[in-house]
């Protein structure tokens, strides 16, 4: 017996001590790699007053964001570098949720998704690192990051608790999202020092209770460690609390800092400052000029942040590329992004250090804290090469090769037809007229082409607010083909329920009554690759929407562009990838390519054109086109005429306080109208004969600030639209780093004129003007009149 004690207590002795050498080889294989100063052990980081503190000290963010998602893999390590060589001491990272639950209940987060091994590169290359986990993020993404299955829910509400389908979803996301990344909390050893409740809510609304649940699910997942974060503006932080959670704001390059902390300091006396997102340039739109952010005007406001001890993230630190569907859309007015995110940023679209990356690099190695040094600057592990001409010889004509037909009597949007993203057709026979009629979508979401028996008869554009096609006369009957290609969903404000294809109903008038056409043959074209796969493809010409395929051959692999500007629009394919949208109208004319994408040998690519240029030839460059703009007059709104007020009173006159901040004019008493007309007649300075206006409310009967979804620029008498991204429409975009200026170089003196339809009838209380609120007070009004009609203005 006692032997046999003896035997089991050495046994567990054994087995004691197994475990302990397990634990130890454990540790050791989780400290490869890890710089000194980032072993796997436990810390801690904190808003404490008028500072954050890690491990007990003061410590100043100098953060750089950088999306995963928006490059390989393979090249993640080389950004996650570059930035600490640019001098962040943190990466901050969105999780896009479409991207991990593509379709309901299935989750990933394997190979390129793998955002639990990009945070494991920020701790080894020791930096920390913000999560923004959303559900909803902006990020010029699709749908803002949330999935497109949600919009099978007919009467969805997003953002908002009354739905319980939507908070119910939610939940469970973020639940994955913890079993991902709640171990690498910095109090569990890992880098991440907070963690970011939802997304500037303030845009949005005012429900704190929303905010509460949000932050609530964060900790009951996991993230009930680490410190907690909330990103909103300046102009509308105040909107709502979120007790446990630090304030930050979001402004863009050049903007006046003192200024946009002023209120901020005021309602948080004691809260540490840091500027969550600090633009560092900004996103393109297609047929919209390319937005850069002047280098001393954005290192200007940078210097004055770390003068004052403020933490930043600078946003983007490298942009990348929206590969595939992801690039998302503005609105109001619809306006979709481009594939290309270089974003102006320091690290370019390529991954290449820019003059604005030295520039920071420069300014920064005078505020590192103790025990920092700037690394040296990393080599890109890809070179940049000219790829030879493609030319095509294969093509598939779309109507050639339809699939299978999904019936339906009501038109719908793809959404319902169980298609996420590409292109549908929507297809019926017409009876026989002897006079013209007028097709009628309502809506078309986001670009169509019109065909009859086969021939194109007109083309419908989203972002020019077009829905009608005037018919031949038809003699017979005839088959009607509506070919529609959806965009990026809209990723801001309420407009972000944004389904594709036709939304609501086709309807044919006469000119005396409209009548709704019913039971449509559907044909969905997704983007998925296997899907490009299915069209034959013959040895002839395409007509029409088509695929095109080749091979090409390389000896040597690396970071490539391909110049599209000779095709038309759609999509492109290399190796399997989808490399994202393009569009003769600019301004991005070229498609990144990067070197892991291909191989020495043969390449594949293929091409899906919905609007085809008499081209079959594509060539390499070894370098972006992101500022050429083809030809679209869709952001012009011309002032062919001039606007006539005679016998027309303006409902309010006066002026302006100058300074920074919103500026609220209240009406004597309520006022029913359609149209307004805002006037500037002077600028603060008397020698400035421009104006320019951030954002402009109508506040209707209760106060607030009316939907701007639904509103049109009827008149502009000057625009800023060749020189920089500036146009009327600017003036309601809900984004205030972008604004509305009268054309740069113009000399023409006031008045300035705005004519805005606002869809309907408003019984309207008030207005609200915010100017521009970076350092310049260029073109701020002064005096102005408002003129309110039920009729639209008439022009001379």
């Amino acid at each position: 017996m006692k032997n046999r004690q003896n035997k089991l207590g050495r046994l567990k002795i054994e087995r004691i001590m197994s475990k302990h050498i397990l634990s130890i080889l454990l540790a050791l294989v989780l400290s490869v790699g890890l710089s000194s100063a980032q072993q796997v052990q436990n810390g801690d980081f904190a808003a404490g007053k008028n500072e954050f503190t890690l491990n007990g000290k003061p410590f100043i963010i100098r953060a750089g964001e950088i999306h995963y998602s928006r490059i390989p893999k393979a090249y993640w390590d080389h950004r996650i570098k570059l930035a600490k060589a640019m001098g962040m001491n943190t990466v901050c990272i969105y999780l896009f949720w479409n991207y991990h639950e593509q379709e309901q209940g299935v989750f990933d987060f394997s190979g390129e998704k793998d955002v639990a091994e990009f945070v494991r590169l920020i701790q080894k290359n020791g930096m920390y690192c913000i999560l923004r986990p959303g559900p909803y993020v902006c990020a010029e993404w699709d749908m803002g990051g949330l999935p497109w299955w949600l919009l099978k829910k007919k009467d969805l509400k997003v953002r908002r608790r009354s739905d319980e389908f939507f908070m119910d979803r939610v939940k469970i996301y973020l639940n994955e999202v913890g079993k991902q990344l709640a171990p690498l909390q910095i109090q569990n050893g890992g880098p991440i020092i907070m963690v970011q409740v939802e997304n500037e809510y303030g845009t949005w609304g005012d429900d704190q209770k929303y905010m509460e649940i949000m932050r609530d699910n964060l900790r009951e997942v996991g993230f009930n460690k680490a410190q907690l974060l909330r990103c909103d503006w300046s102009s509308n932080f105040y909107r709502y609390k979120l007790d446990g959670a630090v304030n930050a704001l979001n402004f863009g390059a050049g903007s006046n800092i003192d200024d946009q902390f002023r209120k901020f300091k005021e309602v948080n006396p004691t809260s540490p400052l840091m500027c969550g997102e600090y633009w560092t340039g900004w996103f393109d739109q297609w047929g919209r000029p390319h937005e850069t952010r002047n280098i001393s005007s954005f290192i200007g406001s940078l210097k004055d942040m770390m003068d004052r001890k403020i933490s930043f993230s600078l946003y983007m630190a490298h942009g990348g590329t929206s590969f595939g569907q992801w690039a998302g859309a503005n609105a109001p007015a619809y306006a979709p992004t481009t594939s290309s995110y270089d974003y102006n940023a320091p690290i370019d679209e390529g991954g290449n250090p820019t003059d604005k990356f030295y520039a920071i690099r420069d300014l920064l190695k005078n505020y590192l804290q103790e025990g920092e040094t700037l690394p040296e600057i990393p080599a890109n592990p890809e070179k940049t090469i000219t790829i030879p001409a493609i030319t095509f010889k294969q093509t598939a004509n779309l109507f050639e090769n339809l699939p299978a037909a999904k019936q339906t009597e009501n038109i719908q949007p793809m959404e319902f037809f169980d298609q996420g993203w590409g292109s549908i057709l929507y297809r019926k026979q017409i009876s026989a007229c002897d006079h013209k009629q007028k097709l009628i979508i309502r809506d078309v979401h986001d670009w169509a082409i019109v065909y009859i028996n086969g021939k194109a008869i007109g083309k419908l554009d989203r972002r020019r607010g077009e829905n009608t096609i005037e018919l031949p006369i038809l003699k017979s009957k005839a088959r009607l083909d509506i070919l529609v290609e959806g965009m990026g969903r809209v990723n801001y404000g309420e407009a972000i329920i944004d389904r594709k294809g036709i939304t609501d109903k086709v309807l044919l008038s006469d000119g005396k009554t409209e009548t709704e056409l019913k039971n449509w043959s559907v044909y969905n074209f997704p983007v998925d690759y296997n899907s490009q796969l299915k069209a034959k493809f013959q040895n002839k010409m395409a007509t029409g929407p088509a695929w095109y395929k080749a091979t090409f051959e390389l000896t040597e692999t690396g970071y490539t562009y391909l110049n599209m500007s000779a095709w038309g629009k759609g999509m492109v394919w290399v190796n399997g990838h989808n490399l994202g949208r393009f569009w003769k109208i600019g301004p991005t004319q070229t498609l990144c390519v990067p070197g892991c994408f291909l191989k020495k040998g043969a390449n594949e690519i293929i091409v899906f054109d919905l609007d085809k240029q008499p081209a079959n030839t594509i060539s390499g460059l070894n370098h972006a086109i992101l500022d050429v703009i083809g030809k679209d007059d869709s952001q012009q709104h011309k002032a062919a005429k001039s606007l006539n007020l005679n016998g027309k009173n303006p409902v309010v006159a006066g002026t302006l306080a100058a300074g920074s901040g919103w500026k609220t004019v209240n009406l004597d008493e309520t006022t029913t109208g359609r149209y307004f007309c805002f006037e500037a007649l002077n600028a603060q300075d008397a020698n400035d004969n421009s104006s320019s206006i951030a954002e402009f409310e109508i506040l209707g009967e209760d106060g607030k600030a009316i939907s701007s979804i639904n509103w049109k620029v009827v008149f502009v008498d000057s625009e800023e639209t060749t020189k920089a991204a500036n146009g009327a429409d600017k003036l309601f975009d809900i984004q205030e780093s972008i604004i509305w200026q009268t054309k740069i170089g113009d000399k023409t003196s006031h008045p300035h004129q705005i004519v805005i339809d606002m869809g309907k009838d408003i019984n309207v209380k008030g207005f609200r003007i915010l100017p521009r609120s970076d350092k310049s007070i260029k073109g701020i009004v002064k005096d102005y009149r408002f003129y309110l009609e039920k009729s639209a203005f008439k022009f001379q």
